[in-house]
C-alpha cells in the first residue's frame, strides 16, 4: 500500500493516478471528504486526515509500504516556518508511529542553502526534521515548477508576459506532472538510507524563452515585462498573500540563484554531483523526451 498525501494537488494527484495505473494499492489523504468519492471510484482507498493531526496521519499511514509527504503552502500563515517546522514534525512522528519503511517527500532545489531561499527555509527545515527518521527517505529537489506561469497568463491576451525574473537568466523547470511520475517511479523502488535527488528538465529557460513558446501557442508577439524587483512584495499583498509571506518572497532575483539554480553559480557547474547535508547519495534526474523517461547519474 501506497500513501500519498495532497492528492488534490498538482504532483500527489499524478503519483496516485500513476501507481492507480500501475496495479499499485493506494491511500490518497484528503483533508476535503467531499473529494474521496472519486478517488473511490478509481480504486483507491481514502482517508481524511489534516497534516497537524497526528493521530488521523498514523491511521492514515498504517499498513504501507511507501509515503508521499509534502508540506501544502499555508499562505495565511503569520508565523511561516515555525507553522511548517510542527507540520513537519507532526507528519514525520506519524511516519514513526505507523513504522513507514520509506518516505519520498517533495522538497525544492536550493534547500541545501542557509540563507537567502525565502519560504525554502522551511524545506530545509523538513529535511532536517525527516533526516532524523528511522524510515529510509528520498529527498526531491524539484525546480521552479513550470505551471507558476500560469499566474501571467492573464497578459497574454495584451501581448506582454509579466515577470520579476530576469528575462534573460535561464534557470531549471520542471513541469509537476513529471515530478508526479518520478515520485511513483522513487516509491515503486523503494529506498533505502537518505537520498537526495535533483529534478529538472532537459534544459533551462528563461522568461524571454517562455515568451518565445507563448508566442508560437498564441500566433502572436509576446513581449517579456520585467517589474522591478521593489515593486514585488505590494503586488503580492495585492494578489491576497499576508504580510509575513509576501517579504520572504520579494527577492526574486537572488531566491531564484538558490532555489532555482540551487547552488552558487561561481562555485558548481551545471551537473556536478555533491551530497549536500546528512545524506548518502545525491542523484540528478533529467527528463529526455517522454515525461515517462528519464536519465539518472549514479549515486555520488
Amino acid at each position: 500500500m501506497f500513501i500519498v498525501l495532497g492528492a488534490s494537488g498538482n504532483t500527489g494527484k499524478v503519483v496516485a493516478e500513476t501507481l492507480l495505473a500501475q496495479k499499485k494499492k493506494v491511500r490518497v489523504v484528503l483533508r476535503d471528504a467531499a473529494k474521496g468519492q472519486a478517488w473511490k471510484e478509481a480504486g483507491a482507498d481514502v482517508s481524511i486526515a489534516d497534516v497537524e493531526d497526528g493521530a488521523a496521519l498514523k491511521g492514515a499511514f498504517s499498513g504501507a509500504e511507501g509515503a508521499y509527504v509534502l508540506l501544502p503552502p499555508n499562505f495565511s500563515s503569520s508565523q511561516v516556518r515555525v507553522d511548517n517546522n510542527r507540520r513537519a514534525s507532526a507528519i514525520a512522528a506519524a511516519v514513526e508511529a505507523a513504522g513507514v519503511p520509506h518516505v519520498v517527500m517533495l522538497s525544492s532545489v536550493g534547500a541545501q542553502q542557509a540563507d537567502g531561499t525565502g519560504p525554502v527555509l522551511g524545506l530545509r527545515d523538513a529535511e532536517a526534521t525527516f533526516t532524523r527518521a528511522h524510515a529510509a527517505v528520498t529527498f526531491v529537489r524539484a525546480a521552479y515548477f513550470m505551471e507558476n506561469w500560469g499566474g501571467a497568463l492573464y497578459a497574454v491576451a495584451q501581448g506582454v508576459l509579466p515577470t520579476f525574473l530576469l528575462a534573460d537568466q535561464a534557470i531549471p523547470m520542471v513541469a509537476t506532472r513529471d515530478i508526479g511520475t518520478a515520485v511513483a517511479r522513487l516509491l515503486a523502488e523503494g529506498g533505502s538510507g537518505k537520498r537526495v535527488i535533483e529534478l529538472a528538465g532537459p534544459r533551462e529557460y528563461s522568461p524571454r524563452d517562455v515568451a518565445a513558446a507563448l508566442a508560437r501557442i498564441v500566433g502572436k508577439p509576446i513581449a517579456v515585462q520585467q517589474a522591478p524587483e521593489e515593486a514585488m512584495t505590494t503586488a503580492l499583498v495585492g494578489a491576497g498573500m499576508n504580510a509575513e509571506w509576501a517579504p520572504a518572497r520579494a527577492h526574486p532575483r537572488s531566491e531564484c540563484r538558490h532555489r532555482c539554480l540551487g547552488r552558487r553559480p561561481s562555485t558548481l557547474a551545471r551537473g556536478d554531483r555533491r551530497a549536500d547535508g546528512p545524506v548518502d547519495a545525491h542523484r540528478k534526474m533529467t527528463w529526455v523526451g517522454r515525461p515517462s523517461s528519464c536519465r539518472r547519474s549514479p549515486p555520488a
